[in-house]
Formats: C-alpha cells, structure tokens, sequence
C-alpha cells in the first residue's frame, strides 16, 4: 500500500509504474478499481475511470507510456484466450531464403498458423524457429507450425517466388495450385538470382504508392490471405 508521502517520493515514471502495475494486478483478480487506485489517480491529476476492460486497458497503457515502458502485444492488460485449432496444415511450403529479421520470421509464423498453410523451410541462413526472437514474436506459434531447415531440393514443385520483379503476375490475377513451394527472400536484395532461375513462377503484389515494395512479412501476410482465399481454406 502507498502512503501519499510515500508515493510521492518516487520520480513521476515510477509513479506511473506502480499505479499501472497495480491497476494490473486488480484486472487480472477481477477486482473493481478499489480506494488505493482511486487515490494514486488523484495524485496524478487523472480522472477517475470505470470498471471497464477498456477504460482500465487504456489506462494501463497511460501508465506504461509515462513510464517510458514499451509494451509488448503479450504483456497487453486484455488477452483474448486462444483455442487450439483442430484444422490440419496444409501442403504448402513456405521457403525463407536468408530473412535476417527474427522479427519478421516470428510474424511469418504467426500467419501461416493462422491460415495453416503447411510447412515452414528455413535456409541455412535463416534465424531458425528456436531462436528467441522468433519464438518471441512468434507468440506461441513457433511450436505449433512444422518446421525444418532444408534447400530448394526440398521445396515441392511447382516453385512460385512472391517477388518484385519484371514480368510478375499480380497474385489477385495468378491461379495458385493446391500444392506448392511459396519462396520469400531477403528484406533487402530479395531472393537470389539463382533462385530466382529455378522457380516456376514470379507473383507480386500491385501497389499504387511510391515505395516499390512491401516489409517481407506484411507482404506474406497479403498472399497467405489471397491464397487461402483461393485454396477455399477460409
């Protein structure tokens, strides 16, 4: 419990921290704003909200935000409760070839667990589904989605590259088989040439602005949605 002498003998983000943990704390006990938290809001000039999820998610991120503590979307004050699904995956390969970014690795596994597409292959280069980073942004999905490190040799055919290149089709244009290799390159130089020689096909995504090209796993996340559209598994 804080005095108000003892409050204020904190600088103003511990202010902000303790009163943000706090508020947690009744959340996740189901408690109802109580007079502690009624007077920790006086002192920070706050106006008083409601036992609402909302209005006490809000403030949580308030508190966080003038604590100069970033948040994570698993440390959010509302989690909705995931149920594990029963759909199996799909016969998709999803090739990464030397991706650097575990944050987008993690966010490439999110989406393909969401449409369950099939199977991950990571190449050699690649920061794999146990690094800490992916597991991290992967939020639970790094377990649950196959996995396994392997070459184009692996990939099943037909090889269709998600690319930016000239002569591409549109993936809203393009008939995407059931079964076959999506491949997805470097954030920054793409896939290789090389690779590039050996696909079947080069699909894009049409884009009206400035920028030639979208983050890697923003863009995955548009042709997962379109394919699965596509394949009837959404």
């Amino acid at each position: 419990m804080f005095t108000k002498e003892k409050f204020f003998s904190l600088s103003l983000r511990r202010r902000h921290k303790n009163a943000g943990l706090y508020l947690r704390g009744l959340y996740e006990q189901k408690l109802p704003v109580d007079l502690q938290y009624r007077a920790m809001e006086q002192w920070l000039t706050l106006p008083p909200i409601q036992d609402t999820a909302e209005q006490m998610a809000d403030r949580f991120h308030l508190h966080m935000k003038k604590a100069s503590i970033s948040i994570q979307e698993r440390d959010f004050l509302v989690n909705k409760l995931d149920t594990l699904s029963a759909t199996p995956f799909g016969p998709i390969m999803i090739y990464l070839e030397d991706l650097r970014s575990a944050y987008n690795i993690g966010n490439i596994l999110r989406t393909v667990e969401a449409f369950r597409l099939g199977t991950v292959i990571f190449s050699e280069n690649t920061p794999y589904a146990d690094h800490p980073k992916v597991q991290k942004t992967a939020m639970g999905t790094a377990g649950i989605v196959p996995v396994h490190q392997g070459n184009l040799f692996d990939l099943k055919k037909p090889l269709i590259a998600l690319e930016t290149v000239e002569n591409a089709l549109s993936i809203y244009d393009f008939s995407f088989p059931q079964t076959f290799s999506l491949l997805l390159g470097n954030e920054e130089y793409g896939l290789k040439e090389e690779t590039l020689r050996q696909t079947d096909h080069r699909v894009q995504i049409s884009l009206l602005g400035s920028k030639n090209s979208l983050n890697v796993a923003n863009a995955f996340a548009i042709a997962a949605g379109e394919i699965s559209r596509k394949n009837s598994r959404v």
